[in-house]
């Protein structure tokens, strides 16, 4: 009997690769939301509808109690959707991550636990060197909703509160002119036989495209004015239909302004925006005619703008009514809510999906981009270069 030997070849005898399927370990988030204590804000992160999708999904969320009242969404509802209703704010605190509208006080990053997770605007140009300090100290990592980015390379927090802004100054426009003692007693609207309103917008932006739509919408004749020709050339686009447009030239804008009913400020820049209407120019405005000055967020692109509150938020300077309440988002809290939620609920759903914040802003560099504080390390150039402190590329942190 003869035992026959099949020579092993050199790749036979090679270590061979095994193929192993990698599965993701998913997350389970707890989520604390406090009362919001920044001026004038109303609004709540998430929607009793946004809560009881992640508490389906085994999520914990625990809410201060009151959180949700001046959105109009009560306790009960948010209890009802599996959140934790409590009145202890440090426990609030004390979660792992936490969602606030506002950037917390440097008091509220004190309450919470190392190696927090934060999720909130920042609001850079209220902010003090001590907050990012604080932040560092308690090696928390930080996003802000300004700053994550669409797949498309947008920034969907910033545009949801700069349309509800441009359609709101509209509106805000209509009740001045007719509910106020020093009001034209016009109607916003093209009626028969009546000359239509008119109306100048001074910015080609997102607000001003949402401000124009809506005056439209009235039945007013629309003068926007923009140094980008590109925007208003995008506006037009956007409008589906051809209104005046212009580049903003002391005497065109002069021209306009003295003929319009309302005029609204909805000009951006890189700090401050810039002023576009000097005072001379509000004096030679109608008797009677409004101002929303919606870039007051930013300093104003009107001279004779000062900042006012939702409490007192008009006042008359050269016979003009002025309105320049910032974060008029913050006036319609409910509205407002609900578009922060449908745009962070799927983040945190994707946060959970993806084993945590780690391994989620290395997969979408939209969130990623939303980083500015990594384990207490600053991320941001911008704001290292604001408040003279060291940062760190998170591209050479998270790969």
């Amino acid at each position: 009997m003869s035992i026959l030997f099949t020579p092993f070849t050199r790749q036979q005898l090679l270590p061979q690769e095994e193929k192993l399927e990698v599965k993701r370990k998913k997350s389970e988030l707890f989520i604390g939301i406090p009362n919001e204590t920044s001026y004038q804000e109303r609004r709540i992160c998430l929607t009793p509808d946004a809560v009881n999708a992640l508490t389906f999904q085994g999520h914990r969320v625990m809410i201060e109690a009151g959180a949700g009242e001046n959105s109009n969404y009560s306790d009960k509802e948010y209890s009802d959707a599996g959140a934790e209703i409590t009145n202890d704010t440090r426990k609030v605190f004390g979660c792992p991550m936490i969602l606030k509208v506002g950037a917390p006080t440097v008091a509220e990053i004190e309450m919470m636990n190392p190696q927090t997770i934060l999720i909130s605007s920042i609001q850079i140009k209220t902010k003090q060197r001590a907050y990012f300090e604080a932040l560092s100290k308690k090696k928390i990592t930080a996003l802000a909703f300004e700053y994550i980015k669409d797949q498309d390379g947008t920034y969907p927090a910033v545009r949801s509160s700069s349309e509800i802004a441009g359609t709101a100054s509209i509106l805000i426009a209509a009740e001045l002119m007719i509910t106020t003692d020093f009001g034209k007693g016009l109607l916003f609207g093209n009626i028969t036989g009546v000359p239509p309103t008119e109306v100048v917008i001074l910015g080609a932006g997102t607000v001003g495209e949402f401000a124009a739509k809506t005056a439209i919408g009235l039945g007013a004749n629309v003068k926007v004015f923009d140094n980008s020709i590109t925007k208003l050339r995008r506006l037009q686009n956007n409008l589906r239909q051809r209104i005046f447009t212009s580049t903003i030239q002391p005497k065109s804008v002069m021209k306009a302004l003295r003929r319009c009913d309302v005029a609204i400020g909805a000009m951006r820049g890189i700090e401050r925006c810039p002023i576009v209407v000097t005072e001379t120019m509000v004096e030679h405005m109608k008797k009677g005619a409004v101002i929303v000055d919606v870039s007051i967020d930013t300093g104003g692109c009107f001279e004779t703008s000062e900042v006012t509150s939702h409490e007192r938020p008009t006042f008359i300077k050269s016979n003009v009514l002025h309105y320049c309440v910032p974060n008029i988002a913050s006036r319609y809290p409910k509205t407002a809510s609900l578009g922060i939620s449908n745009i962070i609920s799927p983040y945190l759903m994707q946060i959970a999906e993806d084993g945590g914040i780690e391994s989620a802003i290395r997969c979408d560099m939209g969130l990623k981009n939303g980083v500015y504080s990594y384990h207490g390390i600053l991320t941001n150039k911008i704001i290292g270069d604001w408040f003279d402190l060291p940062s760190n590329d998170i591209n050479l942190i998270v790969f």
